[in-house]
């Protein structure tokens, strides 16, 4: 879960052998308490079930693709996202799956996370 910057807000990693819309409602679900604010959220179509959109009163807005579309192109919202993914990929230590556990791949998600925002604002000042 990200902000609307792309900076990482919640990290909750699993298995490959879980799917986005079995993971997703669990995942808004641990947000409401460190995020009682977010009303809205926006997601891909692998988000697009009632285990996700059912599990929180968090409006899940899914952003899908236009119907003519024809190869790569930015849709809203979804670039963020995306963003965030391009970020930590930098981080040399997550460019792979190098992880033994899943709690291990969440701590250098947050870790990587805030190496990103300590760099952002050691350039902004």
């Amino acid at each position: 879960m990200v902000d609307t910057d792309g900076r990482a807000l919640l990290v909750e990693p699993h298995p490959a052998n879980i799917q986005d819309r079995d993971a997703g409602g669990p995942l808004l679900q641990v947000s409401r308490p460190f995020f009682p604010f977010v009303r809205h959220v926006w997601a891909d179509g692998g988000y697009n079930h009632e285990r996700v959109t059912q599990a929180t009163n968090i409006l899940v807005e899914i952003v899908r693709k236009q119907p003519d579309q024809v190869g790569f192109v930015v849709l809203p919202r979804r670039w963020v996202v995306e963003r965030f993914f391009a970020w930590i990929g930098r981080n040399r230590r997550l460019a792979k799956d190098f992880e033994a556990s899943v709690n291990s791949a969440a701590a250098f998600l947050y870790a990587a996370s805030a190496m990103l925002l300590i760099r952002r604002l050691a350039r902004s000042s």
